[in-house]
């Protein structure tokens, strides 16, 4: 989030501008309420500190302000990664006040930010993601609709990558048995369709058929997985979830629905699919993203040489 202000309000001007900004980023760039918040956090914080610096109206932000802005956020100890995240929101605002005529230059056009550390992402083996699915499955002996709901969820979390945001708001229409495939609404309100497989599509055909209709209630609506309460289930209750059942396995990291989505990445790549089809899985809007997911099969790989060859 942006700094705050140390108490003072913005400048009219600078607050009139910074509502029109984020009513542009719900209206027209149709962006998640979560990235509006931290969008508009951030313009907040560099405004502040800009009417701090003596300015008054957002035509007047220059490359100094912008500079000395991230160099406060420095000396306060913010990390690199949000010390990028941070330039990339002024730049992205800087931006739209040019476009929108509100500036006569693009104060953030030469605005550097730094590297963020990009750490391998723990995954799952292959063993290890069997495990899982298997613990689940034990737990779901009893053919109790949560225990069958469990089990499709974790098995359609590995089978697709997808998020768990994206998991907790799919219908029971999103997904076609015809093909095996899921309909995912994704960042930016972006559909794209995502394959899964036989034992994904037997979990779900259990949930579907026999758990779903035990817990569905008059407001369930088409929701796919349900809660105990027959309404849409959070993303909560899945994280809490596959952190449970990832507990009872002996060995593997401690990792949540995104740790699946980052195994599924890896075991697709290590299975030998290409980089934009994964891309294309995954609905990341950039190449580099996925390939962060060629590091941790590269290191994986180099490990498993250095244990298995004889002249490693």
């Amino acid at each position: 989030m942006g700094e705050p202000s140390e108490g003072d309000e913005l400048p009219e001007p600078m607050a009139r501008v910074l509502a029109d900004y984020e009513r542009h980023l719900v209206a027209e760039r149709d962006l998640t309420p979560h990235t509006v918040r931290a969008y508009t956090a951030d313009v907040a914080g560099l405004l502040g500190h800009a009417a701090r610096l003596g300015h008054t109206d957002v035509a007047g932000l220059d490359l100094r302000a912008l500079r000395s802005w991230l160099a406060k956020q420095q000396t306060m100890g913010r990390s690199r990664t949000t010390l990028a995240r941070r330039a990339t929101a002024a730049r992205v605002f800087t931006a739209w006040l040019l476009r929108t005529g509100r500036a006569s230059i693009d104060a953030g056009a030469s605005l550097g930010s730094p590297k963020a550390h990009r750490t391998l992402p723990p995954v799952l083996r292959a063993d290890e993601a069997a495990d899982l699915v298997r613990a689940a499955a034990e737990l779901a002996d009893d053919g109790g609709p949560v225990g069958l709901r469990d089990v499709a969820m974790i098995e359609l979390l590995y089978a697709t990558g997808i998020r768990v945001g994206e998991l907790v708001g799919l219908d029971v229409d999103d997904v076609d048995r015809d093909r095996n495939v899921v309909r995912v609404l994704g960042k930016g309100r972006k559909e794209r369709t995502v394959p899964f497989g036989r034992p994904a599509a037997r979990a779900l055909d259990f949930w579907v058929k026999h758990g779903r209709p035990h817990l569905a209630v008059d407001g369930s609506g088409p929701a796919l997985f349900l809660g105990v309460r027959g309404r849409r289930i959070d993303q909560r209750a899945v994280r809490t979830l596959v952190h449970r059942r990832i507990a009872d396995v002996p060995g593997a990291p401690d990792i949540g629905p995104h740790g699946l989505r980052h195994t599924a990445a890896t075991h697709l790549l290590e299975g030998g699919a290409d980089l934009r089809s994964v891309q294309e899985i995954l609905g990341h809007a950039s190449l580099a993203t996925t390939q962060l997911y060629t590091h941790v099969t590269t290191d994986r790989l180099r490990r498993a040489y250095q244990q298995a060859h004889p002249r490693a």
